[in-house]
């Protein structure tokens, strides 16, 4: 089995000036989108949570690295079991509809998902079972009474200090008291390890594992991890009691096993993975599937990438308010690739990030249309390269005047591979999308003040100095559309097909940019550009919405 590793390394020294390597091997890992539950449609939280793993998967392929990516849908528990009975169908009919909606939602937003498990799966349950077994030999499953406040919403019970008496957006209470014999789960005795874990600093952004270290300074409960079966019969029952069906959160944990081929022997052991999860379900997998795993003799999870929630105008979103933001909507208004921009660059895992269809348009107008698509017509244009095809670039042509500027602009762009490079180790996928808009700005200004339309109507020496500079932005878009391929995937390929970019080069591994200007060899000068695009990004109108 491929060893489920966190991405580690750095990309290769950028070397002299003006080339850098890039693909340095990476151990292949397995990321993890939470699996969503289907007592409802997808929203823009699912959305923005596989967009942020699709992002992060991608551009770990993007390096080279042998990366896979799981999804899926959470389906057990007495949620969907209400669900069902309130649309007049059974448990399983109902799963499989919803199921479709997140698979069918999660392909149009051209998320690359390697895998989509179901929990009501077959091999699901076969991990679950022997799961159960692992940790019932070895000693971590007893049979006891539970009392304490139950949120209906969490499916957990809670800690006096988590327990605030509320009610839904519907009027219904979902924090109440409760009792009930269930099987329980040595919590108390993980303590001291997930302690030793959190030393790992296994958590970002760093806020989230400040909160799981506040979590930890008191004694953690036993856990109770199975429900009575004439309560929740939806679900996995317990492998030696039919009256009981295992707890739904341990339950969905245990996806991420399912995936990784748990049980079967070939594909073991078990090796740390990557987990994002948004920020409301960071006790589960903080304390609870760590503690599970390290029950079970396995490893704890490698990283938690956690991230916060998006509200709409300043408000949390919500059916009764009417103000819940529609990402099938967002697609048509905005397109699959304008939608998964705003929320990579907007967005920001440590805090939570507003919606405004105003915003959006801001966004995607000022860096897509103008600053992107802006660039790329201006050096594909038939008035500025009317041979449509890539310049030769020679260093004698470089006029003294103009030296220092260029020498200023190529260090700037040279370094920007290992700034998104940083950003993307640091799950800030926000950063490295500014980084990449503000390059971008920099190239445009660097045509502006070299004006090549000018230097073409010039001598001889002004139109070599003319084909240079067009050489150098059709190599920076070069760059920055491979970049981009992780989080715009179809506007990046419109730009690199238009450039005439062979598949070879459309990655980082072993990708050169910027050869010529070293005097070295450069594959593209001379070649053909691809064909004509038309407007990469159109502006949005003000009435979009």
């Amino acid at each position: 089995m491929w060893q489920l590793l966190g991405r580690i390394g750095r990309l290769g020294s950028a070397g002299c000036v003006g080339r850098a390597s890039y693909g340095v091997v990476r151990t292949p890992h397995l990321l993890t989108t939470p699996i969503f539950y289907v007592n409802a449609a997808p929203h823009l939280g699912h959305v923005y949570s596989a967009v942020l793993a699709d992002v992060q998967y991608r551009y770990s392929a993007l390096c080279g690295q042998d990366a896979r990516l799981s999804t899926g849908t959470d389906e057990h528990g007495i949620k969907v079991q209400q669900a069902a009975t309130a649309f007049g169908l059974d448990p399983s009919n109902f799963c499989t509809s919803i199921s479709q909606q997140f698979r069918t939602m999660f392909d149009t937003m051209a998320i690359s998902y390697t895998d989509f498990v179901r929990t009501t799966e077959y091999r699901h349950a076969q991990a679950v079972c022997h799961f159960w077994k692992i940790l019932e030999d070895k000693g971590y499953i007893y049979k006891g009474t539970y009392q304490g406040w139950y949120c209906t919403s969490d499916e957990a019970f809670l800690s006096e200090d988590q327990t605030v008496e509320s009610r839904d957006a519907e009027g219904n209470k979902i924090v109440h008291w409760m009792s009930e014999e269930n099987y329980m789960f040595r919590l108390s005795q993980l303590r001291p390890k997930l302690l030793d874990w959190l030393q790992t600093e296994p958590i970002h952004p760093a806020p989230f594992l400040r909160i799981v270290q506040q979590w930890l300074e008191k004694e953690l409960p036993d856990l109770s991890v199975s429900r009575q079966r004439n309560r929740v019969s939806w679900g996995i029952p317990v492998p030696s009691d039919s009256c009981h069906t295992i707890y739904v959160w341990l339950d969905a944990l245990i996806n991420y096993l399912t995936v990784a081929g748990y049980p079967n022997e070939n594909l073991s052991p078990w090796g740390p993975s990557t987990h994002l999860l948004g920020k409301d379900i960071l006790r589960f997998h903080a304390i609870y599937w760590p503690a599970f795993l390290l029950a079970a003799g396995l490893p704890p999870p490698k990283k938690l990438l956690v991230h916060s929630h998006w509200t709409c105008n300043g408000v949390k979103m919500s059916k009764s308010l009417q103000n819940v933001v529609d990402p099938t909507e967002c697609i048509k208004q905005y397109t699959r690739d304008g939608l998964r921009y705003f929320l990579l660059r907007h967005g920001s895992p440590e805090r939570d990030c507003d919606f405004t269809h105003n915003t959006v348009r801001k966004l995607l107008n000022s860096e897509l249309a103008d600053a992107l698509g802006g660039l790329l017509n201006r050096c594909t244009a038939y008035t500025i390269n009317p041979g449509q095809c890539w310049p030769y670039y020679q260093c004698k042509s470089v006029p003294p005047a103009a030296y220092e500027e260029l020498q200023r602009h190529l260090a700037a762009v040279r370094e920007l591979p290992r700034r998104v490079d940083n950003y993307m180790n640091r799950f800030q996928a926000n950063k490295a999308l500014e980084a990449i808009d503000s390059s971008v700005r920099c190239s445009n200004a660097f045509f502006q003040s070299q004006a090549p339309w000018k230097l073409f109507k010039g001598e001889e020496e002004d139109k070599a100095w003319g084909q240079c500079v067009l050489y150098i932005t059709l190599e920076s878009l070069r760059l920055y559309a491979t970049l981009l391929q992780p989080a715009v995937p179809g506007v990046a390929k419109t730009i690199l097909d238009r450039l005439g970019v062979p598949s070879a080069y459309r990655t980082l591994k072993g990708n050169h940019f910027f050869a010529a200007t070293l005097g070295e060899k450069c594959c593209f000068q001379g070649q053909t550009l691809g064909s004509e695009c038309g407007l990469l990004y159109p502006r949005l109108e003000a009435n979009a919405d």
